[in-house]
Formats: C-alpha cells, sequence, structure tokens
C-alpha cells in the first residue's frame, strides 16, 4: 500500500511570528556571520525534497534571483535548478525557468495529486497565500520554522489566528550560531 509523501512547509520567521519579509528583517545570515551550521542543515533537507510548490510571486522572486548566483556555495542554486518546480498561477504562462511546471487548477486537487505520486519530501517555501490554502486543507504533514531574533510588530503571519493554527506536536528544536532557531512541528 503507498503512502502519502510528506509535505512539508518552510518558513523563515521573526520571534513574534511575521514571516512577512517585505520589511527587510529577513537576511541568511550577516556578511561575518559563520552560518555553516545553517547552511549545513538546509543541505539535508533540500536533499530529501524532490519537489518543491510555490506560489506565483515567491517562484518570480526566486527566479530573478537564484539562477543568477554564479558562486553560491550553500548548494541552494543547484538545488533550486534542478528541483521539480510546480508554481501555481492563473496568469504565468511561461516559467523561464528550468524544471518547472504552471499549474492553473485546483491547488488543492492537484496537491493532493502530488502527494499521492511516488517520491521524496514535497517542500513549500514563502508563498503565504499558497500555504494557507494548504493548511486550510489538512495538507501539510510538518513545519519547518526557522525562527530569527528580530521582532518587527507587523506583517502578515503563518498562522493569521488561534482558530487556523492547527494541532502542532514539536519533534525537534536546533540553535545556530547566528542565533537563528529551528522549530520542527507535525501536524497532529
Amino acid at each position: 500500500m503507498a503512502t502519502d509523501r510528506t509535505l512539508v512547509v518552510t518558513e523563515n520567521m521573526t520571534v513574534d511570528g511575521v514571516i512577512d519579509a517585505t520589511a527587510g528583517w529577513f537576511s541568511a545570515a550577516g556578511a561575518d556571520d559563520d552560518s555553516s551550521d545553517l547552511v549545513a542543515i538546509l543541505g539535508r533537507q533540500m536533499q530529501a525534497q524532490d519537489a518543491l510548490v510555490l506560489g506565483r510571486v515567491t517562484f518570480e522572486s526566486f527566479r530573478e534571483y537564484w539562477p543568477k548566483q554564479e558562486e553560491d556555495t550553500t548548494g541552494i542554486t543547484d538545488h533550486l535548478n534542478h528541483v521539480q518546480k510546480y508554481v501555481f498561477s492563473s496568469t504565468l504562462e511561461d516559467p523561464e525557468w528550468e524544471n518547472s511546471t504552471v499549474v492553473d487548477g485546483d491547488l488543492v486537487a492537484e496537491v493532493r495529486a502530488l502527494k499521492a505520486q511516488a517520491g521524496g519530501e514535497i517542500g513549500v517555501t514563502g508563498s503565504i497565500s499558497v500555504v494557507w490554502k494548504l493548511i486550510e486543507a489538512g495538507l501539510v504533514d510538518e513545519y519547518r520554522l526557522f525562527v530569527y531574533p528580530t521582532v518587527v510588530g507587523h506583517g502578515r503571519r503563518l498562522f493569521e489566528s488561534e482558530s487556523t493554527r492547527p494541532s502542532l506536536e514539536l519533534v525537534d528544536a536546533e540553535t545556530f550560531r547566528s542565533g537563528v532557531a529551528l522549530l520542527t512541528y507535525r501536524a497532529t
């Protein structure tokens, strides 16, 4: 009997729960920070992932930045260029990035079908509108939250209210030299 693939939401967020990076708080690591420990965990996560679900805005942001990185030693560029990307959009026609498929269909039905296929983990990052719909449909299996030691006070949050927060079990917590903490929760 086949089991569903794991759908993992990975988000960067502030201590006060903001995931909206438009306020300029997000930085993978400061110029002087040794982020090799953080890069190592990202590498392990990327190895388990063979598909990435994105909304159009996050996809276009990634497409404009990552393929142009020529001296990326983190492996993120290679991963994003090679992983199968599913971008959900009713307006995008040509993704203009290798291994990318534009999906203009029912998000929940399409992701359910993707989860039913054989393969590794399916990742979702950024793409808050997509993530909210996946949470509402009960399709998220795991949350990997990189919590940055920053408070911004305003902006969109992963869980907009108590009623939108699923039941979660903390299954792992790690800290990094930069002050970032990774909290991993399983949806129960």
